[in-house]
């Protein structure tokens, strides 16, 4: 029998903190949660996505009253930005939430299924995707997306 030890280096910062591209990803994000569509949860999600062309692309979650119908910010803003963009490569993604228009204390930490397609946005631009996971005070800062999905399914799988 083996043992595997994953190690994860998380920097967690204040927004003061961040770069200049960061704080726009970031700014970008929050925009983004105004436009979330969630009469249900009252969860509103906004996610942004920084492109290797300097576009920042915005998507936001999209509920439905058949609720696998909906759609998270993150899947939102990636497939915008791959249907927009083919040939830009994602750099960075920033996620935040909020309710009733106050961004949660907590950060909001990708579903599966959006931390499978940033594996995937990640395998395709054949580099590391910076990801910014936003709460009130903190921002945890990931310097790839492996550190969410250490065993994505990408190409090679198939």
């Amino acid at each position: 029998m083996k043992t595997l030890d994953l190690v994860a280096n998380i920097t967690i910062c204040c927004e003061n903190e961040l770069t200049e591209s960061q704080k726009n990803v970031v700014k970008a994000a929050k925009e983004a949660t105004l436009c979330s569509y969630a009469p249900y949860s009252k969860f509103n999600v906004g996610a942004a996505v920084l492109l290797d062309n300097g576009i920042i692309v915005k998507g936001s979650n999209q509920e439905n009253a058949a609720y696998p119908s909906g759609l998270c910010a993150e899947r939102t803003a990636l497939f915008y930005a791959g249907a927009a963009y083919p040939d830009a490569k994602v750099k960075k993604i920033a996620v935040v939430s909020s309710k009733n228009g106050i961004i949660n204390e907590k950060i909001c930490s990708p579903c599966g299924a959006c931390r499978q397609v940033m594996f995937e946005s990640q395998y395709r631009a054949g580099s590391p995707i910076e990801v910014l996971l936003c709460g009130a005070n903190d921002i945890y800062i990931f310097n790839s997306v492996d550190i969410l999905l250490p065993f994505g399914f990408d190409y090679d799988d198939l």
